[in-house]
């Protein structure tokens, strides 16, 4: 797929991750000479607070760091990113700690962190002449591909397990496109998919063949914490994983800031946190290994059910770098950390979210994080996307007739 007078912002190459090897710009993924990933090289101009703070309020503000067109927030797009950064005392003082954040990317287009990743997935992908937006995913990604297509007015072709959780089935199907329910978990799904992208040369697999460009999409979560708290870096940061490509884009983002001169370069602690039904990278944390073995999901966190995540190595890396660390959790602590989110801060996220919130106090109780330095962790989504999860606990307090009488002889008063 030829790239003549492409446009993709700064970004000039295409470098392994693994051997070093560089790469001109297109639409691989792996090293022809290891086989390792690939990501994206940058050459960094004029990018400045101010230039970033006159950009408008959504990732494309960031579009200087991104390896998206210079004019990328003039074409059709959901517009994702700049949601809420929410002081969370009530949720502190119930875990002992002192200043506690809740990063909020359920306020995103179809309330996910993935409407980020997508963006600059169409973004590079139109650059690079596809035709066609498509995905394997656990739903989040599944939405934020549906409807960012039908946003920009192309064909979407999605793939997911046909375990689904129900919400997510009805949040894709509704965007239109072509959509494929696979009797398999995640890993199969992406297996498919990536063969389907070995013979569909204008399908564009947002986390398959463009991935490289994807990937980099999180890397806005980065930005937007350190912008939110007055270009700053917070103390430990606690970011679930599926992939693990949220995480170690959240690390890439920190250091490209202390690169540039935008925030003061300083110590920071980077946390994982999965569901044990699908731990493989706390798994490898916990036992000192340098790999991760890959394992079959069984969680009620779906949307962080990948057995073989592409990323995992590379979480073990920064954790450990950053005297970080991976915790997991059982589907009973998911469930109280949901509830514990929105009982304290009003804040109802997905069971990824809970995963994150019970793996935060896993790691105060077990002394792992610091309870008295600044920690910010990701609620990457709606819980509304998961409301199987919660149903058996979270019910009325009391059925009565609508008279006073009844209400006094209920106690609820």
């Amino acid at each position: 797929m030829a790239l003549d007078a492409a446009d993709l912002g700064p970004a000039t190459s295409l470098t392994c991750r693994e051997c070093g090897e560089s790469y001109d710009l297109g639409p691989r993924y792996a090293c022809e000479q290891c086989f390792g990933p690939l990501e994206i090289a940058y050459d960094f101009t004029g990018v400045t607070r101010a230039s970033i703070e006159a950009g408008p309020r959504n990732i494309w503000r960031y579009r200087g760091l991104l390896p998206v067109p210079t004019n990328v927030q003039d074409t059709p797009n959901t517009e994702p990113g700049f949601t809420r950064l929410v002081r969370a005392d009530h949720l502190a003082e119930s875990l002992g700690m002192q200043r506690l954040w809740v990063k909020d990317d359920s306020g995103n287009p179809t309330h996910s962190f993935k409407d980020r990743v997508v963006a600059v997935a169409l973004a590079a992908a139109r650059e690079l002449g596809f035709k066609v937006l498509a995905c394997p995913s656990t739903g989040n990604l599944a939405n934020a591909v549906a409807a960012a297509a039908a946003r920009a007015g192309i064909r979407s072709a999605v793939f997911v397990p046909s375990n689904l959780e129900q919400q997510k089935i009805v949040t894709t199907a509704v965007y239109g496109g072509t959509f494929v329910t696979v009797r398999g978990n995640y890993d199969d799904v992406n297996r498919l998919a990536s063969e389907i992208a070995g013979e569909q040369d204008d399908w564009a697999f947002v986390n398959v063949n463009v991935r490289p460009y994807y990937a980099e999409g999180s890397k806005t979560l980065g930005y937007e914490i350190a912008e939110q708290l007055g270009w700053r870096l917070p103390d430990q940061i606690v970011v679930p994983v599926a992939s693990g490509s949220q995480l170690t884009k959240i690390d890439k983002a920190f250091g490209e800031l202390i690169k540039l001169g935008l925030v003061e370069d300083k110590p920071y602690r980077v946390f994982g946190a999965q569901a044990t039904g699908c731990s493989p990278v706390a798994a490898a944390f916990k036992a000192g290994h340098e790999v991760v073995r890959p394992v079959k999901p069984d969680t009620i966190a779906k949307s962080l059910a990948i057995g073989n995540p592409a990323d995992g190595p590379y979480v073990l890396d920064v954790v450990r770098r950053t005297g970080g660390a991976v915790e997991d959790v059982t589907d009973a602590e998911v469930v109280e950390g949901i509830r514990l989110l929105a009982g304290t801060e009003g804040i109802f996220g997905e069971t990824a979210g809970g995963v994150t919130v019970a793996c935060l106090r896993k790691l105060v109780s077990s002394g792992a994080l610091d309870p008295d330095a600044e920690t910010v962790i990701i609620n990457s989504g709606d819980g509304l996307k998961t409301l199987d999860a919660v149903a058996p606990v979270a019910r009325p307090s009391a059925e009565i007739a609508p008279s006073l009488e009844d209400f006094r002889a209920s106690g609820l008063a």
